[in-house]
């Protein structure tokens, strides 16, 4: 396969590539899902991400049917990549996509549960040990070593089964052997586990003998480099023959560099033609003899700490692991490892990443209360939902279309639990009563549940959807954005497969009659395609009879706090039209109005809307000492 075949590559990509990595670990790196590898090679990481995204799921992308629902998917996608343990886990997780294989999306939550159910688990003082051990792994830009060392922090905090098992299957004798070894180390090992290359860089400290001769070549390089200074150092006028000025030479040379006089002797050219030819001569040879002798003693170093790394088999448990993952999960889930060998070094370092991702994502899921959602054919229902992107005290909200068991009772309904059954919810209510807010969340429930993570509820059923139309209100009005609009809805609304729209105030973009009809026209071609829709607008009382697979649900503004904030309940109230009011707003305008001109036109309007409960809603606002 060319580099230019994967989507995103063109002929300057391909050859920026090419010459940073070679076309074959250029491609092993988008097969992998490797950001780090395409963005060393010069690609800026938001590019990489997109096209690592395309190569390993492009399918799956297809479910982002609007630049919406994709947005959402990408601040979602950055949340949890926050979360990250390790850089190398937030590249894992910046590139998942929506699976379109149930089983894989099943497999995925068990393991992102169970890893949140890990991190829970844990005491402050073994998180504290984690969270050091993948800090260090990540200022060591994740070497042998680190991935050892974070493998024992891991084993030592007990996560060594379930979603960890590999960690689990490692021995911790031979781990801490590799420690040993790898500290010995400079760099890393061959990344496949190869240990019979000659690729291996002793640390300095690693061995005395090697220090030794590493110290003596490095001052025979220098003095080499120098040899006309060597020559005036040892010829200083009383040297009248040149028998006396070898002896010199030798005496100097062995006591800057500490080589044995014998041996400096031995590199010492028999014949040379004049007194300079036989200094340098005397150590270009002594430079080549040190460079033998480092060379044959890193050899024996190398050799040593091969086999104190060795190989280690893998145990029964370790392999079922890792097929699992292969089956289940996505090679996201699970790094291969068996390629080149299959040392202890290396099934730590595979290991490590994995966990590190699991955790990562586990970590999201516990700090932000995200729960497992129950995977459903059709429907989409929640109960406690919250918005991912609001921080804060945020009142949660139940809610859903479609069939489902979170309702009391068929056709039953009460805040906690939404009606079930319904094809299609018009939702309408307040201004910033949050109904954009609710589309958003239930766009967000869907996605994460796609991609096999848990949402932010306290329950949540969700369906599977071929594709997600989520269109915000967009705040223009005229024939092309409305054009572009129905361009971008409709078309997923009439593809084949399950659909679920989230659509945000189609008034905006036309005038209020004709939008009323096309919200209308809306609703029936999402009941009669089998999708699933919810549509905010603020037109219920201009819409005809909707379908009975349709309902209307409202959210109601409540009043004016003691600070003049709209105080919304943000729970809607299914089976009723909600209520702009806008005397709240009125009222809010009128008592912040400091210009008498400007507080009088604000009266004015206040009677076109109700003096009388815009003067009530003041009072409430200034006396009730029960506001919040």
């Amino acid at each position: 396969m060319r580099l230019e075949d994967y989507w995103g590559i063109g002929p300057k990509t391909s050859e920026r590539l090419t010459a940073a990595l070679g076309t074959e670990r250029a491609i092993e790196a988008i097969e992998s899902a490797d950001v780090r590898a395409l963005v060393d090679a010069g690609l800026h990481r938001g590019r990489a991400t997109r096209i690592l995204r395309r190569a390993n799921g492009e399918a799956g992308m297809e479910v982002l049917a609007t630049g919406d629902a994709r947005s959402v998917y990408d601040d979602l996608l950055g949340l949890a990549a926050d979360a990250a343990l390790t850089a190398h886990a937030a590249d894992r997780i910046r590139v998942l996509t929506p699976l379109l294989d149930r089983d894989a999306v099943e497999s995925r939550l068990g393991r992102v549960v169970a890893a949140r159910d890990a991190w829970t688990g844990l005491d402050e003082a073994d998180r504290e040990a984690v969270e050091d051990a993948f800090a260090a792994y990540d200022e060591a830009d994740g070497s042998d070593l680190a991935a050892v060392e974070t493998a024992v922090a891991l084993r030592e905090a007990g996560l060594t089964d379930g979603p960890f098992a590999a960690v689990g299957a490692l021995d911790g004798d031979r781990l801490r052997d590799a420690a040993d070894a790898l500290a010995d180390v400079r760099g890393s090992i061959d990344p496949a586990g190869d240990l019979d290359g000659d690729d291996i860089e002793i640390a300095s400290g690693a061995d005395a003998e090697l220090d030794r001769l590493r110290e003596r070549l490095s001052a025979a390089r220098d003095l080499a480099d120098s040899a006309f200074d060597v020559l005036e150092s040892v010829r200083d006028g009383s040297l009248r023959d040149f028998e006396a000025l070898e002896a010199a030479t030798i005496d100097h040379v062995a006591r800057e560099t500490g080589v044995e006089p014998a041996t400096v002797r031995a590199a010492a050219p028999d014949e040379a033609l004049d007194a300079a030819d036989f200094v340098s001569g005397t150590l270009r040879e002594l430079v080549v003899e040190l460079e033998a002798a480092v060379d044959e003693r890193e050899a024996a170093v190398a050799a040593d700490i091969r086999e104190r790394l060795g190989d280690e088999p893998a145990t029964a448990d370790a392999s079922e692991a890792e097929t699992d993952d292969a089956e289940g999960t996505g090679s996201d889930d699970a790094e291969e490892t068996e390629e080149g060998g299959d040392t202890t070094v290396a099934r730590a370092a595979a290991a490590v990443s994995d966990a590190a991702f699991l955790l990562s994502l586990g970590r999201f899921a516990a700090e932000n209360g995200h729960v497992r959602p129950t995977l459903v054919d059709d429907g989409i229902a929640v109960r406690g939902a919250r918005n991912p992107f609001l921080a804060g005290d945020v009142q949660p909200v139940s809610y859903g279309v479609g069939s489902h068991s979170l309702a009391d009772a068929s056709g039953v309904a009460s805040a906690d639990a939404p009606p079930t059954g319904d094809r299609v919810s018009v939702l309408t209510g307040a201004n910033s009563g949050g109904k954009t807010t609710l589309l958003e969340t239930l766009c967000a429930v869907s996605l994460l549940a796609s991609m096999g993570l848990p949402v932010p509820a306290d329950a949540a059923e969700v369906g599977a959807f071929d594709r997600v139309v989520f269109h915000r209100r967009h705040a223009s009005f005229n024939a092309g954005v409305l054009e572009s609009t129905l361009k971008s809805v409709v078309p997923p609304l009439v593809a084949d497969g399950r659909t679920l729209m989230l659509v945000d105030e189609f008034e905006a973009i036309t005038e209020p009659g004709r939008a009323a009809d096309l919200l209308n026209g809306l609703v029936t071609l999402t009941v009669d395609r089998g999708a699933l829709g919810v549509y905010v607008t603020h037109l219920a009382d201009d819409l005809s009879p909707l379908p009975d697979a349709a309902r209307i649900d409202g959210i109601f503004a409540e009043g004016l706090t003691n600070d003049l904030d709209l105080r919304v309940d943000y729970q809607p109230r299914f089976e009723t039209v909600g209520k702009s009011t806008p005397e709240f707003i009125v009222s809010r305008l009128v008592a912040n109005a400091s210009d008498r001109g400007v507080r009088a036109g604000f009266e004015h309007l206040a009677g076109a809307v109700g003096e009388e409960a815009v003067q009530r809603t003041l009072s409430d606002a200034q006396w009730t000492a029960n506001d919040d």
